[in-house]
């Protein structure tokens, strides 16, 4: 006799308020810490948000006008998958250039955002019950992937020297992995940290790839907000084009696109038709007016990146000068990349999201918990200060009456 066809459900736990199954993996991740505490001040103006890593700069409008122009001659059909040639070539020059070294067209594939290059890059290693090793403080969307893929985040806590800031130990980041480890993530430079990892550990970290036959997921998107040179040590630097090294970048926070939504990956040239696949499957392709105006932005935009760090190191100096001598706050060191301010407030380990809530209410000041970055940063907050100096100067202001009254 046929086997007996089932006609009912699985005996599943649905998610509560959802009327059907939904995977585990999905509905376990939690809410965004930062998110718990910007969404207590939605609408009330009289906050100043610092919980973002994100600017108050606008988009130059000679990126704008290139959107523009491209919308009124009509370019608003589906477009190239992997990205248009033009925008394809303009980067590959831009990052040949950059780092010294040729990077060829077949090696860059745009995306529609580093986040979305994350997912699918992920969605191209990971099986379930296979690891990723993440180096954190880390921005927390990355883990987030993992986890929802059904893989295991690993977490690699940097070291924090007092004299000389935040290091990474390679060899026991090495003795995280294992026989199911497919990715290690570097966020170099570091959100939140500001922490760059040194040309010869990238060495390091790539002779043990090649030999593990690990892929490295390196997301670069600060690499341009240097205080220091023009631009942070690079693994596309130092890597061959068949090496396993997957290079994320954004144009979100030097070329002040944020909501453009628009980033790209340099990946051995094999992984391209692979990537093209996966992108027509997530979004079909970048709208085409986005990519004219990045492009614009690479050919262009070098005198904005340029201000838009000088932007950034002016409020750097001005948090660098308040923020060590405001109550109860120690271990902060200037960083040398990026945008953030990452500091440790005494007496609030255990409590570090309610104390970053509880300065919205009372402060009128938006900060992110560092509980949000992976373990080992409860009592350690997150500021960006990509912002005016006069709202820079204002958060310092409140910040102090804050910390003065604890």
């Amino acid at each position: 006799m046929p086997a007996e066809v089932q006609t009912t459900a699985p005996d599943i736990d649905p998610v509560a308020g959802l009327p059907a199954y939904i995977r585990p993996a999905v509905s376990a991740i939690e809410t965004q810490q930062i998110l718990a505490v910007s969404q207590l001040a939605l609408g009330d103006k009289s906050v100043i948000p610092l919980w973002y890593g994100e600017s108050d700069v606008p988009t130059p409008a000679f990126i704008c006008a290139a959107a523009q122009r491209a919308l009124g001659q009509g370019e608003t059909f589906y477009s190239h998958k992997r990205g248009t040639p033009e925008l394809r070539h303009t980067l590959a020059g831009y990052m040949s250039d950059l780092h010294g070294k040729r990077i060829d067209v077949e090696r860059v594939s745009v995306t529609a955002s580093g986040m979305s290059a994350i997912m699918m890059l992920f969605q191209c290693i990971l099986d379930a019950g296979d690891n990723a090793i993440i180096t954190c403080p880390v921005w927390p969307n990355a883990q987030s992937v993992v986890r929802a893929l059904g893989a295991e985040a690993r977490f690699h806590a940097l070291d924090r020297d007092p004299d000389q800031g935040w290091r990474l130990d390679i060899e026991a980041l090495k003795a995280k992995c294992d026989a199911r480890t497919r990715a290690i993530f570097v966020n170099s430079p570091n959100n939140p940290t500001g922490w760059v990892l040194p040309r010869e550990q990238i060495d390091e970290l790539l002779a043990f790839a090649r030999e593990r036959g690990i892929w490295i997921m390196a997301d670069e998107v600060y690499g341009r907000m240097v205080y220091s040179g023009r631009a942070a040590p690079s693994f596309l630097e130092q890597c061959e084009e068949n090496d396993p090294v997957l290079v994320v970048n954004s144009f979100s926070k030097s070329w002040a696109m944020t909501g453009w939504r628009v980033g790209w990956v340099t990946h051995p040239p094999g992984l391209g038709e692979l990537l093209g696949n996966m992108i027509e499957f997530n979004y079909s392709c970048v709208p085409p007016f986005v990519m004219r105006a990045a492009e614009v932005a690479i050919r262009e935009g070098e005198p904005f990146v340029q201000q838009m760090t000088a932007y950034c190191r002016t409020g750097r100096d001005i948090v660098s000068q308040r923020l060590p001598n405001l109550p109860h706050v120690a271990d902060y060191r200037a960083p040398d990349a990026s945008f953030y301010a990452f500091f440790r407030v005494e007496g609030t380990a255990e409590r570090t999201l309610a104390f970053a809530q509880d300065l919205v209410r009372t402060a009128k000041v938006g900060i992110a918990p560092g509980t949000a970055f992976g373990p080992g940063a409860e009592g350690w907050y997150r500021l960006c200060f990509a912002q005016k100096p006069e709202t820079i100067a204002e958060a310092m202001d409140r910040l102090e009456r804050a910390l003065t009254a604890m």
